[in-house]
C-alpha cells in the first residue's frame, strides 16, 4: 500500500536519448542498464492522483514500460521537442475517462501546444480518437492544486529562455533543462526531501548545468537526497555515482522512491 509520494523516473537521459543514433563511444555502448536513458521524465502518485511531468518522444514506450494507467493531468517544463512529442499519445487516457486532459504550462507552453497540436486544442475533437487537452497558463511562482497536491511553478533560465521547475509540497522538487536557478527558487526549495536536478556533463554547455555546477547547487540546497538527470552520453553512471558523496546520486531510468515526510525509500 502506497503511503507517501511516489515518483518513478520515465526516463533520465538527453534530447538524444542513450544510446545517441550512430554513436560508438563507450557509454553508447554500455551494457550497463542504468546508461541506457529515454528522454526526461517522471510520474508523481500521490493519495490515489496521478501527474505526468513532460510527454517526452519515448512516452509510449515510458508509458508501456512503467505500466501506466492513469494522467489526472500533465505538467510541463517547456515544450522543446523532448518534453513534449509525446503529448499526441495521451489520447488512450481521454478515450477511457471521457474527459479532457488537464495540461499546465507557462504562456509560452500553453502557446505552442495549441500552436502544434490544434486538433487536440478544440472545445470538441474533429473526430473520436483524437487527443483533448484543457489547457492551463501558470506564471512564474504561482501556486497551484492539482488533485489535492500543493505544486510551485519554479522559474529557472535556460540559455535565453524561461522554463518551469515544479516543487511538490515541501517535499519533492523538480529542476531539470536549466543552466542557472534564481537565488528565489533556491530558498523556496532549500531543504526539501528529494532535489531532481540538470546535470548534463562535465563540460560547460550555455543552457545546462554542469555536473559540478549541480553539485555546487545541491550542497547550497542541502536536500535530504538529491538526483542528477538529464545526462548526455558524455556521462557515465558508475563513473559520475563514484565522484559523487552519498546524498547525491545519479537517478535512472525505472527508478522509483517514495517520500513521506522527511523519510525517503527505495522501491526500484
Amino acid at each position: 500500500m502506497m503511503t507517501g509520494m511516489r515518483v518513478t523516473f520515465l526516463g533520465t537521459g538527453t534530447s538524444h536519448g542513450i544510446p545517441m543514433i550512430g554513436c560508438d563511444c563507450a557509454v553508447c555502448r554500455s551494457d550497463n542498464p542504468r546508461d541506457k536513458r529515454l528522454r526526461p521524465s517522471v510520474y508523481v502518485e500521490n493519495d490515489g492522483q496521478a501527474l505526468l511531468v513532460d510527454a517526452t518522444p519515448d512516452f509510449r514506450t515510458q508509458a508501456l514500460r512503467a505500466n501506466i494507467r492513469r494522467i489526472d493531468a500533465v505538467l510541463m517544463t517547456h515544450t522543446h521537442a523532448d518534453h513534449m512529442f509525446g503529448l499526441d499519445d495521451l489520447r488512450s487516457f481521454g478515450e477511457r475517462t471521457g474527459r479532457k486532459m488537464p495540461v499546465y504550462g507557462s504562456p509560452h507552453s500553453i502557446e505552442t501546444i495549441r500552436r502544434v497540436f490544434p486538433y487536440a486544442c478544440t472545445e470538441t475533437p474533429a473526430w473520436p480518437g483524437l487527443p483533448s487537452f484543457e489547457l492551463h497558463e501558470l506564471q512564474p511562482c504561482q501556486n497551484l492544486e492539482v488533485g489535492g497536491l500543493k505544486v510551485r511553478a519554479l522559474p529557472l533560465a535556460h540559455g535565453r529562455m524561461t522554463v518551469y521547475g515544479f516543487l511538490f509540497r515541501h517535499d519533492f522538487a523538480y529542476v531539470t533543462d536549466c543552466n542557472a536557478v534564481p537565488e528565489e527558487v533556491i530558498a523556496a526549495i532549500r531543504g526539501v526531501a528529494v532535489l531532481v536536478l540538470d546535470a548534463l556533463r562535465y563540460r560547460p554547455h550555455p543552457t545546462h548545468l554542469t555536473i559540478e555546477q549541480a553539485r555546487s547547487l545541491a550542497e547550497q540546497v542541502q536536500a535530504k537526497l538529491t538526483l542528477f538527470t538529464h545526462l548526455c552520453h558524455e556521462a557515465e553512471h558508475e563513473v559520475v555515482e563514484r565522484e559523487l558523496p552519498p546524498h547525491i546520486r545519479v537517478a535512472y531510468d525505472e527508478e522509483k522512491i517514495e517520500i513521506t515526510g522527511n523519510e525517503i525509500r527505495h522501491l526500484a
